[in-house]
């Protein structure tokens, strides 16, 4: 089978962990024998820097070609708090969004025995902690209109807009991710202020009858984030809104003990991305240092969700917690006996070839 794979590196770290998580697709490739054919493109302040635009058309045709993109990480220190940078490099992640109709952003959040400690909560409270967390990504607050300032620049306002069409598209996404795992759905809102969030609410309501296998509750956002602290075991499939997506799955991508261990997936009108959910990271840029795990399981998920090879994702995700129990890590996991970003691609890839 061929893989048609757009490789966006992005910034700073993302061509180091980028490399890894090729390194790691090509060995289970040459182990069920498919075949992956790349094309890169650039993205944010790299592609500012060569052609002054942070998701260049050329980039957007070679995604467009793609059956799938692995992404890195975007942003660039020069730009924060830059009043004369006229683009940044993250309006590239709302326009790869917007452009490729990226409506939903998958976030499976798990728990690994062998780092239960380094967690900040318990670890009774999170052990066998297994969820997902699907976030609206192109309606809401970060896209709504009007949105502006007043002429004397004392007032601010944004509008938060969504169609009962996005609400339907993303909640029948969630219900049929919760087909797939534990028949249980928690549709996140604000229903008890926000008109949006009533809309949400009436949405989903209507859609249960399709869904008789599926237990559904509604839980205001401020509770969930409690919730999420205090009882993370309690959830099995999140769906909510864009902004406040953005902020939980944030809070719950701390349970693991780590940001570079967790995934991502947006799925896609014309194409789905894979990504890490961390940032680019500059500090680390090419000292060899950062954790590519998140970036290998954001392949496994590209393996699941974009090709339907379900057997490879596990071979991944198997060789991942291989590496954990063997702690084969790099610094952020373990200080004292740390591997380097190239090392731990290096393990992984020899484990799947020793036991594929």
């Amino acid at each position: 089978m061929n893989l048609n794979i757009a490789l966006l590196a992005g910034d700073g770290i993302g061509p180091e962990i980028i490399e890894q998580a090729v390194k790691v697709t090509n060995a289970v490739c040459e182990r069920r024998g498919h075949t992956p054919i790349y094309k890169e493109g650039i993205t944010g302040a790299a592609a500012i820097d060569k052609v002054g635009e942070p998701y260049p058309e050329e980039t957007h045709k070679i995604c467009m070609e793609s059956d799938a993109v692995l992404f890195g990480a975007i942003g660039d220190p020069k730009f924060d708090n830059n009043p004369k940078a006229k683009v940044r490099p993250e309006q590239g992640l709302l326009a790869m969004r917007k452009k490729l109709g990226l409506y939903a952003n998958i976030r499976p959040v798990s728990t690994f025995p062998s780092l239960l400690h380094k967690s900040p909560l318990r670890p009774e409270l999170i052990e066998n902690a297994d969820f997902v967390a699907i976030r609206e990504l192109t309606g809401g607050i970060y896209f709504g209109r009007p949105q502006g300032r007043s002429e004397d620049g004392n007032t601010a306002y944004d509008s938060s807009v969504y169609t009962k069409e996005e609400i339907e598209r993303i909640c029948k996404l969630g219900f049929e991710y919760a087909q797939k795992r534990r028949k249980k759905l928690t549709v996140v809102d604000k229903a008890n202020v926000l008109a949006t969030s009533r809309l949400w609410r009436e949405t989903a309501q209507g859609m249960e009858k399709d869904y008789p296998d599926i237990e559904v509750e509604y839980m205001f956002v401020d509770n969930a984030a409690m919730q999420l602290i205090q009882w993370p075991k309690r959830f099995d499939v999140i769906v909510t809104e864009n902004m406040f997506g953005d902020i939980l799955t944030d809070e719950a991508s701390v349970i693991t003990g780590s940001l570079g261990l967790l995934p991502s997936a947006s799925i896609g009108l014309h194409t789905s991305v894979f990504e890490p959910i961390h940032g680019s990271y500059p500090q680390a840029a090419g000292k060899n240092i950062a954790n590519p795990i998140a970036t290998i399981l954001s392949a496994a998920l590209m393996f699941e969700n974009a090709f339907n090879l379900k057997e490879e994702a596990e071979i991944i995700r198997d060789a991942v917690k291989k590496s954990l129990e063997a702690d084969a890590v790099t610094e952020d996991i373990n200080k004292e006996k740390s591997l380097t970003t190239s090392e731990v691609g290096d393990w992984l890839v020899n484990y799947i070839r020793q036991n594929y």
